[in-house]
């Protein structure tokens, strides 16, 4: 195809989301290399990812763009390419993400600095969408969110709390200051157990290197925050069958992961190759039926929404901490996290991800009476307060 018949091409799908090439609106792009056309059309989503890292292209408002991106489903016709049918097809028939596959992400992601998550995320070093109900800054919104997951496993002083997936140790922290439990950590990138463990010093916290797949012990509560999203399809028994070895009979266990609308095996090629890679954001399909037997879902809630401004907060964190980091990262670096945190705005912005947080015992057990972090038949907590 010529470039100038690549272009129109390029063009005329643009205009079903409303925007424009060179247009004026914050959302239109501006192409710098008319090379772009030609491999968009060939590379897809990926494609267009390394493009913007590389400065072939650019827009003002990138959360703007992607919005009206995948409002008008144009991301399913840049899902497109040989190398993603093979990779659909080694999904499908093969594990991605076993013990010594899924350290890809930690090595990948996790571990790629320290300075980098301390200068983007709250005081409280929370990686996940932040409830902002009343919030009115970040760490307000990330503390609120930590509340409320509080409050939904009925935390009492004493309690033993399994966390699969620590990161730094936020929810740990807070729980073990706020509820006065005990918790046990597990995650496998090393540069966060490390810091993880100096900012839980002094605490009943103990932050571990391992897999979730390796852990014993009986806990009354088991708890994971952003770690469904790495443990895939082939996997998410052996994560129930996990948490529900490691749960006491009268326990509560607690998710909280991004989810898709439909059922998939990967994610987009260029977040599964440049950001979380082997990656699979689950559906509650998917989530629930790996339950059955094992688990009775008592509660799901969708805090999706709070994920816009919560990624919004990031970057603007990152935005102006870059003047500090950008000659130890450089600014192909500073493109690629923009690109990430800001086309997932635009998604979760659009509803085509959501977040939810699900409640679940095991067979048998008394409902827990915390629904929506709200207390049946007594007064709303206050923040740092314990549900009796």
């Amino acid at each position: 195809m010529t470039n100038r018949r690549a272009k129109d091409a390029v063009r005329a799908m643009l205009s079903e989301a409303d925007i424009l090439i060179d247009g004026p609106r914050p959302w239109d792009i501006r192409v710098l290399n008319e090379n772009l056309y030609e491999r968009v059309l060939a590379g897809g989503s990926l494609a267009a990812g390394d493009a913007y890292v590389e400065g072939w292209w650019e827009s003002s408002r990138l959360d703007q763009f992607f919005h009206r991106i995948f409002l008008s489903d144009l991301n399913e016709k840049l899902a497109t390419g040989w190398r993603l049918k093979i990779d659909a097809l080694i999904a499908r028939f093969f594990n991605r993400q076993t013990v010594r596959r899924s350290q890809a992400v930690a090595d990948v992601h996790y571990n790629l600095g320290n300075d980098v998550f301390q200068a983007m995320l709250g005081k409280r070093m929370a990686y996940t969408c932040a409830y902002w109900n009343g919030a009115r800054t970040l760490d307000e919104a990330e503390e609120a969110k930590l509340e409320l997951v509080c409050r939904k496993l009925e935390l009492r002083p004493g309690m033993t709390v399994l966390e699969y997936g620590c990161g730094w140790g936020a929810f740990a922290k807070y729980a073990a200051e706020r509820h006065g439990v005990a918790v046990l950590g597990v995650n496998i990138a090393e540069e966060q157990v490390r810091l993880g463990r100096e900012l839980c010093r002094g605490l009943p916290v103990d932050l571990v290197v391992r897999d979730y797949r390796n852990i014993d012990g009986r806990f009354d509560r088991v708890i994971s925050m952003g770690i469904m999203e790495h443990i895939g399809p082939k996997n998410y028994r052996a994560y129930m069958q996990s948490a529900a070895r490691c749960l006491k009979d009268d326990g509560i266990a607690f998710i909280h992961t991004i989810t898709r609308n439909d059922s998939a095996m990967m994610c987009d090629p260029w977040f599964d190759r440049r950001i979380f890679p082997n990656g699979a954001t689950p559906s509650l399909r998917q989530l629930t039926e790996a339950a059955e037997g094992l688990f009775v879902v008592e509660d799901g809630h969708n805090i999706g929404p709070d994920y816009d401004p919560t990624l919004l907060a990031w970057h603007d964190n990152l935005l102006r901490a870059w003047p500090m980091l950008k000659e130890k990262y450089g600014e192909p670096f500073y493109r690629m996290m923009k690109y990430y945190l800001l086309s997932s705005a635009g998604t979760f912005r659009s509803r085509r991800s959501q977040v939810f947080q699900l409640v679940m015992t095991k067979p048998g057990r008394l409902q827990p009476r915390c629904r929506y972090g709200a207390v049946s038949n007594a007064e709303p907590l206050r923040l740092g307060t314990t549900a009796a």
